[in-house]
């Protein structure tokens, strides 16, 4: 989650609130009460699930740090004070996240203490009304336009919860981020820890780091080794993509790293100084853009300048959209479908942003060039693989046929598009071969596979732990547990698809982990055998169920029972099983 909006709108005073930690770390932000670099939090939501919180500075001053907080994120919390309203870097802040395409965001009304008091010189809830009002008006035609409203006080503690069930909901909607097994974190904080060594902080945003891995920083070269991870200040052997993580590298110093560069693993990404793009220009804007101009360049957590060539016009009016390629005057690392934000380096202003479409253009474009600017165009649409995941990362587990319709493919290409999916594993079938495009049977993508894949066992997991004398959990259950989980097919048929691909016993009324066994401690062991010998004693003649409950507890009872050492024919009659058959043979 990052936070956007107006200096002294209260951004970090609210995350202080909901986390319990203040993120101005700097001595400079606590002596000015002004958040000048990126601050981090860390929060468990009601659902348990915990997320990152980065605190971005709201002073026009420091907006280049912003930006380099808010392009890895989520969501966002535009933050904006009851007393004030809309201010001018509250409009700059929402214009990046809508450059950015932040699709998930909250609007936080805060210090609504200063105006619902009875001495307030902005009367009662009228002129909260009325702020709301203001700010819709605002987001109309952005990102946020239709983003939820929350009214907080970080001083009394009013709406904090109704903020905390808000995160859940937008985070809910939040799509997995794409793991194509290419990690790539970009740097936005580089210390040292004695007796550790370096540490780099950023959001993961592909692939996963584990420790021991082999890393490589981007652009410079220097290579590393994984040495420990933590997400969310816990400790973790890997990080997965969309997590805020904290690197201990070795084999670097901490002056050989900077905020901007890229931590990856060897031989997946090439830095680059030349990038293709398709580029909005905001309405707002002083003035034209021209072809030729100086620009900064903000993608991820680097920034460097960059000459803007317009490739299909002679200039870019404020409002307008078009095909450039910019000259970069230092490497980056950056990949196709990445979002960047251009500013005029002075006077400063964010003039526009959009996405990257390749960034590895092989040559140095000629403008006004037809088959140029259709090529942009025919790649910025992607490659029929890519289309087609990202068709399925919308669907999820659904039939081949449907996540081809919804790519809108031609036949020839989906087929192709279809086996080299399937091949590298973006695409995981769960009803055996996928013949064709038109089939009916089910694919999933591989991080909503992993999704549900971690669902089952953490589930198992639990209920292991829960019931330890149990052989497993009762398959029903199992499958209601899932409920909310998944998008796409219906919960039966893909519960029923997905189990054939888990490593799960399976008891057919009852599922269990490989490695789970009823285990009775020693104690158990010894009441299970002395109510054994009872029935060895005297096999036509055994206790009732209620004296061997009594005898051993209920649960060594019921244990002894689904492990198959005894047999309850009636309410109160039982047998040992052997004697039993031998009765019935």
């Amino acid at each position: 989650i990052g936070t956007a909006g107006h200096v002294d709108h209260g951004k970090s005073t609210l995350i202080a609130a909901l986390t319990g930690t203040h993120p101005d770390r700097l001595k400079e932000e606590q002596e000015r009460e002004m958040t000048i670099d990126l601050g981090f939090g860390w929060l468990t939501l009601p659902d348990g699930q915990e997320i990152g919180i980065v605190d971005v500075p709201g002073h026009r001053d420091f907006i280049e740090n912003m930006l380099a907080g808010i392009g890895g994120i989520d969501a966002a919390l535009l933050i904006i004070a009851a007393d004030e309203g809309v201010m001018p870097q509250t409009r700059e802040h929402l214009a990046i996240l809508d450059l950015l395409q932040i699709q998930n965001g909250l609007v936080v009304i805060t210090k609504t203490d200063l105006v619902e008091s009875e001495n307030s010189v902005f009367g009662n809830n009228d002129w909260l009304n009325l702020v709301e009002s203001d700010i819709r008006a605002v987001l109309a035609g952005t990102v946020m336009e239709d983003a939820p409203f929350v009214r907080v006080s970080a001083k009394t503690g009013s709406g904090l919860d109704d903020l905390l069930r808000s995160l859940v909901g937008i985070l809910q909607k939040s799509p997995p981020r794409l793991d194509l097994g290419r990690p790539r974190l970009p740097v936005d904080r580089v210390f040292s820890i004695p007796g550790f060594g370096t540490v780099v902080t950023g959001t993961l945003t592909d692939g996963h780091l584990s420790a021991g891995d082999e890393v490589e920083i981007l652009p410079s070269g220097r290579k590393g080794r994984v040495r420990g991870l933590q997400t969310h200040k816990k400790k973790e052997d890997t990080a997965i993509p969309g997590s805020r993580t904290a690197v201990n590298i070795s084999g670097v110093s901490v002056e050989g790293i900077a905020r901007g560069e890229v931590i990856v693993t060897p031989g997946h990404y090439q830095p680059t100084r030349r990038l293709d793009a398709r580029l909005r220009v905001l309405r707002d804007v002083s003035a034209s853009l021209k072809h030729a101009t100086e620009v900064k360049v903000f993608i991820g957590t680097a920034e460097t300048v960059a000459r803007l060539r317009i490739l299909g016009a002679e200039s870019l009016e404020p409002g307008s959209e078009g095909w450039i390629q910019l000259e970069l005057r230092d490497p980056l690392v950056t990949v196709r479908g990445d979002r960047f934000i251009l500013r005029r380096p002075s006077p400063s202003e964010t003039l526009g942003g959009g996405l990257v479409v390749d960034p590895q253009p092989r040559e140095r474009h000629k403008r006004f060039d037809e088959s140029v600017l259709k090529g942009l165009e025919s790649l910025s649409k992607g490659s029929p693989a890519e289309v087609l995941f990202l068709a399925a990362m919308s669907l999820g587990a659904a039939a081949a046929r449907e996540t081809v319709a919804k790519a809108r493919l031609e036949s020839e290409s989906a087929a192709s598009a279809l086996r080299e999916c399937i091949e590298s594993g973006m695409l995981i079938p769960l009803e055996g071969e996928v013949e064709s495009p038109i089939s009916e049977k089910l694919i999933i993508p591989a991080p909503h596979w992993e999704n549900l894949r971690n669902n089952v066992v953490a589930a198992l997991a639990a209920y292991h732990k829960t019931f330890p004398l149990k052989r497993g959990m009762p398959r029903e259950e199992l499958k209601s547990r899932l409920k909310g989980t998944h998008t796409g097919a219906p919960l039966q048929r893909l519960f029923n698809a997905a189990l054939k691909r888990l490593d799960l016993r399976d008891g057919g009324s009852w599922l269990a982990l490989p490695g789970h066994e009823i285990r009775f401690s020693a104690a158990q062991q010894a009441r299970a055998e002395a109510l054994l010998k009872k029935f060895a004693a005297a096999p036509y003649a055994p206790p009732s169920v209620k004296e061997c409950q009594a005898e051993t507890g209920e649960d060594v009872y019921a244990a002894l029972v689904e492990l198959g050492e005894l047999a309850q024919v009636a309410p109160e009659v039982v047998f040992r099983r052997a004697d039993y058959e031998k009765m019935v043979a």
